[in-house]
């Protein structure tokens, strides 16, 4: 630590390299979230196919989104890291990451998030050059600083949460415009991006509940520290509520939808209620349980009642 109290990195002979900064990246990053967002990519693939398109080169289309999703998730990760890296060396919950600990080095964590980037544009040119699809790759890079942009907007609104939400948000329309750009003269791509944003939006309302001291302390505006803890928590039940609203009206607007979808999407709510539950009842100490385990569980399971009703 310097005389300004700001974390200094640690020599570059004490962080990891090679392999073993891979290793390092992939565990801070957290790659089995992305079961948030890439059930909704894949949903939205399915249902862009057109009837005509050959299973091969829709298999191969699906290669590409998900290789997208990979890339594009671990470069907005690792600007998030490489963004907060002092703050989260000051908070005691994140201290031991792997970058603002140093184990990992910031040249390091710069390589590979733009790697990820380098990569993840590649993948779109795939569409191009397989498919004649221009959009992927004309759209890459603005997709790319979209999804950095929240790491930064926490230091002055507390819209952050909904542009997180944005974010991932992405993710539907992105995916069917790879597959089929038709397909967004549809309602359903929005319906479900929308959907994505107040539901995403709403559960980071509540992971957020764990930093309130020190987002107070570093002046950060998320909700709970901005708002205060009770009225960030309406706000949560309100988008919430707004998500399972919009999942009704995306079903509505898809012939497709049969009574798994319809069952899918009660259970659905049914988590987002025990979501709350679960903080109303037990506070904070049920907070990975409703963060991660609930959250994963309805986007894995709207996504697969989504695909199956697709193709029967």
């Amino acid at each position: 630590m310097n005389v300004t109290g700001t974390m200094m990195e640690k020599p570059a002979s004490r962080s990891a390299k090679g392999w073993q900064a891979l290793q390092l990246a992939a565990r801070d990053i957290k790659l089995a979230h992305s079961v948030f967002a890439l059930p909704f990519a894949l949903l939205a693939a399915f249902l862009a196919k057109s009837a005509q398109e050959q299973w091969g080169s829709f298999a191969g289309k699906l290669l590409l989104v998900v290789g997208c999703m990979v890339t594009a998730r671990t470069w907005a990760m690792l600007f998030n890291r490489i963004a907060d890296r002092d703050i989260d060396a000051r908070n005691p919950r994140t201290a031991n990451r792997a970058l603002s600990s140093g184990a990992l080095s910031l040249k390091s964590a710069w390589l590979i998030a733009l790697s990820s980037a380098l990569v993840f544009v590649v993948f779109t040119a795939g569409f191009l050059l397989f498919w004649g699809n221009a959009w992927p790759l004309v759209l890459s890079v603005p997709v790319l600083g979209w999804i950095a942009f929240y790491s930064l907007s926490k230091r002055f609104t507390w819209a952050c949460h909904l542009l997180l939400g944005g974010a991932l948000a992405v993710s539907p329309p992105a995916a069917a415009l790879a597959v089929n750009p038709a397909a967004l003269h549809s309602a359903w791509p929005w319906l479900i991006a929308a959907m994505v944003l107040c539901w995403v939006a709403g559960f980071d309302i509540i992971y957020s509940l764990q930093d309130v001291a020190v987002d107070k302390r570093e002046n950060l505006y998320s909700a709970p520290s901005r708002l205060g803890t009770g009225a960030a928590l309406v706000f949560s039940r309100l988008l919430h509520l707004a998500a399972i609203i919009l999942l009704f009206l995306f079903g509505k607007s898809l012939a497709a939808m049969g009574l798994l979808y319809w069952v899918a999407a009660a259970v659905a709510a049914m988590l987002l209620l025990a979501e709350h539950l679960l903080i109303i009842t037990s506070g904070e100490k049920r907070l990975n349980m409703a963060f991660f385990t609930l959250n994963g569980i309805m986007s894995c399971l709207l996504g697969a009642a989504v695909i199956i009703d697709s193709l029967i």
